[in-house]
């Protein structure tokens, strides 16, 4: 086995109510005076309520555009160059795009997440994206993020769709992390970490998931709500953070990544694309079982298992198969999988899971 690096945590990092009340005294701490913050609208106008209002500290505003491209890095990157921080408000892709900035110019970055719909706010990578939302690459950076806030009254504002993509794209971690650790030989305490890990995620979130939406929509900040938040954000990130390589993603985020391709899933929320590819993987492997386990919890969280429910049509054969050329192309993670694929599997895979519909 190659050299496994960890990358088990952000520097300092707090869940509660009120966390955002702690900001200026954290920024402080180091000696910072004035912050670069990358936001999308919609997240400004959730969290501005609970930023601190007596400031002493100067932030300057710089709404990104959408998606997290090697553009908007690079537009960002030239803007900030007179800043001491970086601060990074909303979801993944803002996150990832404060993360991608800061690692460019070389600052601390300071995330506060406004949704728990990945681990990005944990996790020192960041998903890279073209101006059309598709997937191009993902990068490692050598340093951690500085701190991470999470003010459980911001996340009580997000839409519950978001927590469902969250709640399955965390749920993948136990799937894709397994597949890979299963086929080594005594691995290292890092990888039993993250395997560990992988695995508090699958049973979290199949016990909590279906009562933290329910709490989320009645605006609960409950146990369940909390314990599903935190098993997004730092036990998913636990899990390639430890794991490396081993704990990051096989055939689901490919299947993700493939469908990213093509404009009729762009209305789709990344972990929904990730729920559907937990049942691809699921298929490749012919562990039916498991994905009739699956099934009552995907009704009930409304996740996709059917290619309709993707915005697709079972009878565009010339279209899935150029989907599942895109999945299994040569750098993709599928490939991690200990079962061979090909298009033609993919898409028999496709196939089988349409009869779950009747």
């Amino acid at each position: 086995m190659d050299i496994i690096e960890v990358r088990g945590a952000p520097n300092y990092y707090v869940c509660e109510s009120g966390a955002l009340t702690h900001l200026e005294t954290l920024l402080q701490k180091h000696g910072f005076r004035s912050g670069f913050v990358i936001c999308g609208e919609r997240s400004w106008k959730v969290a501005e309520p609970y930023f601190p209002k007596n400031r002493k500290f100067t932030y300057s505003f710089f709404p990104y555009k959408g998606e997290c491209s090697l553009s908007e890095i690079e537009r960002l990157s030239t803007l900030c160059v007179h800043f001491d921080v970086i601060i990074g408000i909303g979801g993944g892709k803002v996150l990832d795009l404060a993360k991608a900035v800061a690692n460019q110019v070389q600052l601390d970055v300071v995330l506060i997440p406004t949704l728990a719909s990945t681990c990005a706010a944990w996790t020192p990578l960041s998903v890279i994206y073209d101006e059309n939302g598709a997937f191009i690459r993902f990068d490692i950076f050598p340093k951690s993020t500085l701190m991470v806030l999470v003010d459980t009254r911001i996340l009580l504002h997000s839409p519950a769709a978001y927590l469902r993509a969250g709640i399955a794209d965390t749920l993948a971690k136990w799937y894709e992390a397994d597949c890979i650790i299963r086929q080594v030989n005594n691995p290292p305490l890092s990888v039993k970490i993250a395997h560990q890990m992988a695995y508090l995620c699958k049973t979290e979130l199949l016990e909590h998931g279906r009562a933290a939406i329910n709490d989320l929509v009645e605006k609960r900040d409950t146990l369940s709500f909390r314990k599903v938040i935190e098993t997004i954000i730092m036990a998913g990130g636990m899990v390639g953070g430890f794991g490396d390589r081993y704990g990051r993603v096989a055939g689901a985020h490919s299947v993700h990544n493939g469908l990213t391709k093509i404009p009729e899933t762009h209305h789709l929320l990344h972990g929904e694309k990730v729920a559907y590819g937990i049942l691809v993987q699921l298929a490749l492997e012919e562990n039916w079982d498991e994905i009739h386990r699956l099934l009552p919890f995907y009704r009930d969280l409304k996740l996709p298992y059917t290619l309709k429910q993707l915005g697709l049509d079972a009878t565009e054969k010339e279209k899935l198969i150029y989907i599942a050329e895109e999945i299994i192309k040569p750098h993709e993670s599928i490939h991690l999988m200990n079962t061979p694929v090909n298009n033609g599997k993919i898409v028999e895979a496709f196939y089988q899971l349409e009869k779950l519909e009747s």
